[in-house]
């Protein structure tokens, strides 16, 4: 398994599959989930609003992971799912996170995906610190059972992929 840090606009990564950080309604919001809905166009949201909910208003609860088609994406596929909230990081942020990844992973190893992409899950918006959602993500695709030849972690800037690269070791 190769795993790459790149600076760039998920949105526009040739990979089989992109990851969402996305809300639990999955039907859209800021930040990266909002620049992949725009990017993929009216059909995305249609696609998450066919899906089931769980709860009133709840298409993935935390640490889950959905699929849906990329539409007007690079990327065949978007891997939907929803990281938690930082509360100080004794409210069980680490392993949901880490679930995240291992969910993501798993839809990957059932449509027998080469290559994805994920971008810096809760870091943003949801206030989990950056350098340890890094350390997080990389453990968790090390450590998974199956992964793809090709795992990219996405940063929209230079100091996520610092905290990437610094994860890795690199």
């Amino acid at each position: 398994m190769a795993l790459e840090v790149i600076e760039a606009d998920i949105t526009t990564l040739a990979v089989d599959a992109i990851v969402n950080a996305a809300n639990e309604s999955l039907l859209g919001g800021g930040g990266v989930d909002g620049a992949i809905h725009r990017a993929a166009g009216t059909e995305l949201l249609a696609a998450c609003r066919a899906l089931p909910e769980t709860l009133p208003g709840v298409r993935c609860p935390t640490g889950e992971a959905r699929l849906t088609p990329g539409f007007g994406l690079p990327a065949r596929w978007v891997i939907h799912t929803v990281g938690p909230v930082w509360h100080g990081g004794a409210s069980g942020e680490p392993a949901l996170l880490a679930a995240c990844y291992r969910a993501s992973l798993a839809l990957a190893h059932e449509l027998g995906l080469d290559s994805v992409a994920f971008p810096a899950i809760s870091a943003g918006v949801y206030g989990y610190p950056a350098s340890l959602a890094a350390q997080v993500a990389v453990r968790t695709v090390r450590d998974a059972p199956w992964a793809p030849p090709q795992v990219v972690f996405c940063a929209f800037g230079q100091a996520m992929a610092g905290h990437y690269r610094d994860a890795l070791g690199a």
